[in-house]
């Protein structure tokens, strides 16, 4: 009997019994009972192979359990790729059409989500968190594609994404209750050093975090997670981001963590920075501190309400202390490029460098407003 012939035997078994007790335990007898003469290794690894096609994402669950793999991308039918040490790597795992489509209804089907010829794109997640993004054709010419950012499971400490110098200032302002923005293109690790961040929040305050799809794991006692919700599959039932943020205003947070803006729930996570909820977090995609700053008048003119620029601008201005870039450098690692501060002033909204790849130069002068968290020993500074 071939591999591919028992895990349908035992697959159409389990349905069967609808035995709903230990999986594994169950799937070992329906093996041992189906192929009796299996040897010892062969029989463990059929039992894993059925167990991760039941329950998990069959061939993929492997790739997901490696710690060194940060993404999984399935090009359409034919090998999987994965991202491991920041280099694509192509793996000897093979997979069919068939298959891609059937591992893409596995995970959009609990969340209510649909994926078919009328409706060829969606986002969804794992319940680790992981995002998941699926093609399928019309769009996907090749097949149906299947992309997987994984979520960290390991934390990474602050320490590890800039000079111990660097790490005081920011681990200062968030205790002082500085809003802080970072930015940084697509995987170079926002979330991760938003993780970073959130662990010099004291351990006493309320945090909201509102994400598009839940990734934030803060160390913390008192958090409450919201996240987003897409339309369903009659295109109702939609949560936007901006709804979520409004309603954490009326949640008593102390902070408010925003997972990522990209649209016009930049206005609503301003004004709850101007509102009292000081100490605030957030990300944006970007190329540099200024560059998220223009971004961010960007995405509040997007939005239903008719602002002028200068208004937008003094918003910007009054609601955020520091921008912090992160970049990806080769062989994957992620490291803090710049700390800037928001400066007053008239016109463009304008950042001054604090930090950069070469140590800190100085301290935020806005930052000097909390007299009860004094900033940390400036033996350390450079001029």
């Amino acid at each position: 009997m071939t591999a591919p012939d028992l895990t349908t035997r035992v697959r159409e078994r389990l349905v069967a019994t609808g035995d709903d007790g230990h999986l594994r335990g169950r799937v070992s007898e329906l093996v041992r009972d189906e192929a009796p003469l299996l040897a010892a290794d062969a029989h463990a690894a059929a039992v894993s192979a059925i167990v991760a096609d039941v329950a998990g994402l069959g061939a993929l669950d492997p790739l997901l359990a490696d710690d060194d793999i940060t993404e999984v991308m399935v090009n359409g039918p034919g090998p999987v790729w994965v991202e491991r040490g920041g280099s694509l790597v192509c793996t000897d795992v093979t997979l069919s059409a068939s298959t891609i489509e059937h591992l893409i209804e596995k995970v959009v089907a609990p969340l209510g989500l649909r994926v078919d010829r009328s409706s060829p794109l969606v986002d969804a997640r794992l319940p680790d968190g992981s995002r998941v993004n699926a093609v399928v054709p019309p769009l996907s010419v090749d097949g149906p594609c299947l992309t997987i950012r994984r979520f960290g499971a390991r934390a990474v400490a602050l320490d590890d994404f800039c000079p111990p110098g660097v790490a005081a200032l920011l681990a200062w302002a968030v205790g002082a209750r500085l809003n802080l923005l970072v930015s940084g293109g697509t995987g170079a690790g926002k979330t991760t050093l938003l993780n970073a961040l959130a662990a010099f929040i004291p351990d006493g305050e309320r945090v909201v975090t509102v994400e598009d799809a839940v990734e934030l794991r803060l160390p913390r006692s008192h958090v409450v997670r919201l996240e987003a919700r897409p339309p369903n599959a009659e295109g109702a039932g939609e949560v936007r981001l901006r709804d979520l943020v409004r309603n954490a205003l009326r949640m008593r947070p102390d902070r408010i963590v925003v997972g990522e803006v990209r649209g016009p729930e930049a206005l609503d996570m301003l004004q709850a920075m101007n509102t009292g909820h000081e100490g605030s977090l957030s990300t944006c995609h970007a190329n540099s501190p200024p560059d998220a700053l223009r971004r961010l008048e960007t995405m509040v003119l997007m939005g239903d309400v008719a602002l002028p620029l200068g208004a937008v601008r003094d918003q910007v201005r009054a609601a955020l202390d520091l921008v912090v870039q992160v970049a990806r450098r080769p062989g994957g690692r992620r490291r803090i490029v710049a700390v800037e501060e928001v400066v007053d002033g008239e016109g463009p909204t304008q950042t001054r460098p604090l930090a950069g790849v070469a140590g800190l130069h100085d301290l935020p002068a806005r930052a000097a407003r909390e007299a009860s968290a004094p900033p940390p020993d400036t033996a350390w500074l450079a001029s």
